[in-house]
């Protein structure tokens, strides 16, 4: 298992479990994901059994850091809403990865705008 894959799943985990509870459309999405990752099914349950533990793993290259947001943006609109927790965490990574507040609205604004 490709190491960066692996902490950006993580990262996703995490994003998943921010607001509190991880809703079955996100378990759903995760499992696509950990799918097409080849994450096995028995580490996925591990995972979202410890979200709440994880800390971020920042990405190195601009494509890695974009695609991370792109997929903390689809991961959150999941289950049809995008909640404050997980617009702050959302906000949170974009800043650390080296995005501007007011990048990360017009990130989050034309990605729902793609998504209807």
């Amino acid at each position: 298992m490709d190491l960066i894959k692996l902490e950006h799943f993580r990262n996703l985990v995490s994003l998943a479990g921010a607001d509190g509870k991880i809703e079955e459309v996100e378990r759903v999405a995760l499992s696509k994901i950990a799918y097409e990752l080849d994450i096995p099914l028995d580490r996925l349950n591990v995972m979202l059994d410890h979200a709440n533990e994880y800390i971020y793993f920042i990405p190195q290259n601009q494509q890695d850091k974009e695609k991370q947001l792109e997929d903390m943006i689809r991961l959150a609109l999941a289950d049809g809403e995008l909640a404050q927790a997980e617009l702050q965490l959302i906000h949170m990574v974009g800043e650390k990865l080296g995005y501007s507040n007011e990048q990360m609205d017009e990130l989050v604004t034309a990605y729902t705008a793609n998504i209807d």
